[in-house]
């Protein structure tokens, strides 16, 4: 693995998350990282009930040991043993926000996340892709942002392209994604998403294992208008809140895993009519107003709410690396 002169090699590489991190502010592409991350301290009472689970889980810097990959609970309430890391640098693609030690998934995220970077490269034109999050090592909640991304079957894909040299790790920590939508949220900005970004955005969504990808409405309302030729994949294709700047790829449970909890497939159309899309649009979807009284903040997830197993999980000893 070809390194940068301030990058060591992964296994020193595994990023100690930053105190500061228990903020509760989303974790989003632009949210900027450290190349000093300060570990965690310990928790005083870590068989505590009301203790967050999230507070477990950002403790284990690696991988749980284990024969195969074990996919446990649902995409927002669970854990995998047996993830693999992505490598920071491969031939077209480069991870971002190494602080986060967020680039783990299962094997089979892994090399999708590998092939779509080929594609990338060799279709859309691409130099690469850059990474954003995919899993913790043993997955589970994180401390900020994301309900999902707990099982090893998300990836999140920067939509502006690599560049054309290797990042430095400061970079890595501090650049920002292009935002692709307009000011006004109506529809993508010509300037910066371009027919490449639809090449590579289908050719995630044709990926026989993916289920959805979540993309802005607005990126959806241009897909939508420009897809020609086949476009049976512009089904898995799900507006969402936010990703006007990455693109959320989610797999199905793998083949065998029978502590996975599946996801119902999306319905068979395209989802492009004026219907289909007219939610994401209206005034007070755009605007909303804010509630007359604040909500209370939710209490953390714990691991009486997680499935059992987890707990196993989180007891393994660390995969060797």
């Amino acid at each position: 693995m070809l390194l940068l002169p301030d990058m060591q090699p992964r296994r020193f590489l595994i990023p100690l998350l930053i105190a500061a991190a228990v903020s509760a502010s989303p974790a989003l592409a632009q949210d900027k990282g450290t190349v000093n991350p300060k570990p965690l301290p310990p928790l005083a009472n870590p068989n505590d009930p009301k203790l967050g689970a999230k507070e477990l889980f950002a403790r284990k810097y690696l991988p749980a040991a284990s024969d195969k990959p074990r996919v446990v609970g649902f995409y927002a309430h669970g854990c995998i043993a047996g993830a693999e890391g992505l490598p920071i640098n491969g031939e077209a693609w480069q991870v971002m926000r190494l602080s986060r030690n967020r680039y783990f998934a299962h094997p089979d995220m892994i090399a999708l996340v590998k092939r779509l970077a080929m594609t990338a490269k060799k279709d859309a034109g691409w130099p690469g892709i850059l990474v954003g999050d995919m899993s913790q090592p043993r997955g589970g909640p994180m401390l900020t942002g994301h309900a999902s991304h707990q099982v090893g079957l998300d990836a999140d894909i920067w939509l502006t392209p690599a560049p054309g040299r290797q990042l430095s790790r400061g970079e890595r920590e501090e650049m920002s994604a292009t935002m692709m939508v307009r000011e006004d949220r109506l529809d993508i900005d010509p300037r910066v998403f371009t027919p490449s970004h639809l090449v590579v955005i289908r050719a995630a969504a044709q990926e026989p294992t993916v289920q959805r990808i979540f993309v802005n409405a607005a990126i959806k309302k241009a897909l939508c208008r420009e897809a020609k030729g086949d476009r049976s994949w512009l089904h898995k294709v799900r507006p969402m809140y936010g990703h006007d700047y990455h693109f959320h790829i989610r797999i199905r449970c793998p083949p065998g895993s029978g502590e996975c909890e599946t996801q119902p497939e999306p319905d068979g159309s395209e989802g492009c009519s004026a219907g289909d899309l007219a939610f994401w649009f209206k005034d007070s979807t755009l605007h909303p107003k804010p509630p007359k009284v604040p909500p209370k903040p939710k209490p953390p997830m714990t691991m009486a709410q997680l499935p059992p197993a987890c707990r196993g999980v989180l007891n393994l000893p660390d995969a060797k690396q």
